[in-house]
């Protein structure tokens, strides 16, 4: 891994979030290709219950100040920054005070997903996308985390699918079993028609649920990661289907050597 780039996308990352099997990943994945040689950068949401004082997050003003058209609004996109303590990574935040300010992540005090979520999926892969291409960073891998982030390799491969920053990037979506009840907007389908895409880049998304969000990443991806022993049935048989390299999950006493091999011998010599 040693000079290769790896774009990390999530939708959580420790010590940011509390610790889950997303958030943790991310950051010991990140770390490994770090300590490897490799060039990382990392990526999340600057969520509201985030402690800016505590974690020094500082806004970066070169990135800052372009508008993301979001179903035909123009919203402006904020970007963060931060060190993770000892490691010597940073994590840039995409933020936006509509999208992110309030002080939760997902959903509200109830429980209940917030009815803008599909929206901030749409505004954060595009974040993340505009804001790579303004730092002129090109991944030779991208992998992604968290089904907030799914939506990143749909837009990688279609609205940006001529960018020649990502030509020879491989993407790779993680699967896991941090689901939601219910479905986003049902909108969603129409709000990504708008910039463009195709009816059949979104045929998963009539029914905007967790499983179909997963669905739309992997279908859009060059390699799978399993990163649960309990994902959705339906996504291990769909998964399985596909023509595609595919990590199973791994314990994490094995994971560094399963995922720089997977990396080396999968994902790049595709």
């Amino acid at each position: 891994m040693k000079d290769k780039r790896v774009l990390y996308v999530s939708s959580e990352v420790i010590p940011y979030l509390p610790e889950t099997d997303i958030s943790s990943t991310s950051f010991e994945a990140a770390k490994m290709v770090n300590n490897l040689g490799g060039q990382i950068r990392i990526f999340m949401p600057r969520f509201g219950n985030i402690n800016e004082r505590r974690h020094q997050l500082h806004e970066v003003i070169r990135l800052s100040g372009m508008n993301l058209v979001i179903n035909d609004l123009d919203m402006p996109l904020i970007i963060k920054v931060a060190s993770i303590p000892k490691e010597r990574m940073q994590v840039y935040f995409i933020d936006n005070e509509d999208y992110f300010k309030r002080k939760a992540t997902l959903t509200d005090e109830d429980g209940n997903l917030f009815s803008d979520n599909d929206e901030r999926a749409i505004f954060f892969a595009k974040g993340v996308i505009e804001t790579v291409k303004k730092l002129n960073w090109s991944p030779d891998i991208i992998h992604v985390h968290g089904w907030l982030a799914s939506l990143l390799p749909l837009y990688l491969r279609n609205y940006y699918g001529n960018e020649p920053l990502f030509r020879d990037s491989k993407i790779v979506t993680s699967v896991y079993n941090q689901s939601f009840d219910g479905a986003l907007d049902e909108e969603l389908r129409e709000k990504i028609l708008f910039d463009g895409l195709e009816n059949a880049n979104v045929k998963h998304l009539k029914t905007p649920n967790f499983v179909n969000l997963i669905k739309t990443a992997v279908d859009n991806s060059d390699a799978i990661v399993m990163g649960g022993d309990n994902v959705p049935e339906e996504l291990k048989t769909y998964v399985g289907k596909l023509n595609k390299p595919v990590l199973p999950f791994t314990e994490k006493e094995n994971f560094s050597h399963a995922y720089q091999e997977f990396y080396d011998t999968k994902v790049l010599s595709e």
